[in-house]
């Protein structure tokens, strides 16, 4: 059973951190890019942070460059996004995605909370 499970969110204050992590399971997980997109209230889903199967390529959304940081670990399966400087406008549910050609593989998502 292939699962994406995210974790870590919750809520911050402006100017902290949070690391989300999502382990991945079911499937040839380290043959996969690895996505974070995030899901304001109100707002369409959007691409954060992307990381390439054998971590050759990095890619991030210009309002979150120099404050996010994607990693992975193919041992435990594991991506993470480090977030630090949040601010209330990173408040969104954040949501984990594994793309091999075709094939697309969503988690369920973890709220951040940037809120003083």
């Amino acid at each position: 059973q292939v699962q994406l499970v995210e974790s870590g969110g919750g809520l911050v204050q402006p100017g902290g951190s949070l690391r989300l992590s999502c382990a991945a399971s079911g499937f040839t997980y380290d043959q996969y890019n690895i996505f974070w997109a995030r899901q304001a209230p109100g707002k369409e889903r959007e691409r954060v942070s992307c990381i390439s199967s054998r971590d050759v390529g990095r890619y991030y959304q210009d309002s979150v460059k120099g404050r996010f940081t994607i990693s992975r670990d193919n041992v435990k399966n594991t991506v993470y996004l480090q977030m630090n400087s949040l601010k209330p406008e990173d408040t969104a549910v954040y949501y984990c995605n594994g793309r091999q050609y075709a094939t697309n593989y969503w988690g369920n998502g973890t709220l951040v909370t940037v809120s003083s």
